[in-house]
């Protein structure tokens, strides 16, 4: 029998963690939950893994907590995935809890709603097919968003179109998606999981200190500086960590000629 988790961990440093249930639309139960976590605290002890892609197999990317499993079971809200938050502990949806600590993309097609919309927002990128729903479907139900969803949408689109999904659950598509900055880009059916390694193969080729230091910056202005003056003490320190180990040695390379007038198309690896 298959794993309801896929992970290929490619030689280039990609990871992609695929959540394979296409009969339940990829919806998570508590084993696929696990397997989910630990598939994501691999990526994160592997120094040889530098990006992750999240994904669905099939037509789905995750339809939510598993709620056929929900009324055919008795429901232990006291369960393994159900303990209150302590640091990285596992939530509901496995991962929901983590700040990871390497880029992750989500390569979205189908639908991402109720708890897949949460799992999905663990990424910095989104990659969207065509035919995306994004949704609080859960809304419906009186199943609470408890995996992040009322902290981190906000955080990625603004409170007020938060506060319109959250307490409406209509369905966002594809052009509104990248409209609210849900989306990073749209892209034609079938096609989200490569379009996303295009993008992780462009970021394994910058300089990764850096680029994981600014990244890590974000994350602690959004979510955990207590003022403006924190969050710019906090850029400042840790960028200037950078500096020695890859800034003197990339002005270096631009001063010999290298990536002028805006090319990319030169590998910046240090």
């Amino acid at each position: 029998m298959a794993s309801s988790v896929l992970v290929d961990i490619e030689p280039s440093g990609i990871t992609v963690v695929a959540i394979n249930r296409p009969q339940r639309k990829n919806a998570v139960d508590p084993s696929t939950a696990k397997r989910l976590y630990e598939a994501i605290l691999a990526f994160e002890a592997d120094a040889r893994q530098k990006v992750c892609i999240l994904t669905g197999v099939g037509d789905t990317f995750c339809a939510g907590a598993d709620l056929h499993q929900v009324t055919q079971t008795d429901h232990d809200t006291h369960g393994e995935n159900m303990q209150p938050v302590k640091g990285r502990n596992p939530g509901p949806m496995g991962p929901s809890r983590l700040m990871v600590q390497k880029p992750v993309l989500c390569a979205v097609a189908g639908y991402a709603v109720a708890g897949g919309l949460e799992l999905s927002l663990l990424a910095d990128l989104h990659v969207v097919e065509e035919d995306v729903v994004f949704g609080v479907f859960c809304r419906r139900w009186g199943v609470p968003l408890i995996d992040g969803g009322t902290v981190r949408l906000q955080a990625i689109i603004g409170l007020g179109r938060a506060m319109d999904m959250i307490l409406t659950g209509r369905p966002v598509k594809a052009e509104e998606a990248f409209a609210m900055g849900l989306a990073n880009r749209i892209v034609p059916k079938g096609e989200s999981l490569r379009h996303a390694r295009e993008i992780a193969h462009q970021l394994i080729a910058f300089p990764g200190r850096c680029l994981n230091t600014d990244r890590r910056s974000c994350h602690y202005s959004a979510f955990e500086a207590s003022s403006f003056q924190d969050a710019m003490a906090w850029e400042f320190e840790a960028g200037r960590e950078v500096i020695q180990a890859e800034a003197i040695a990339g002005a270096k390379k631009f001063s010999q000629g290298l990536g002028r007038h805006g090319n990319f198309g030169t590998t910046n690896k240090l």
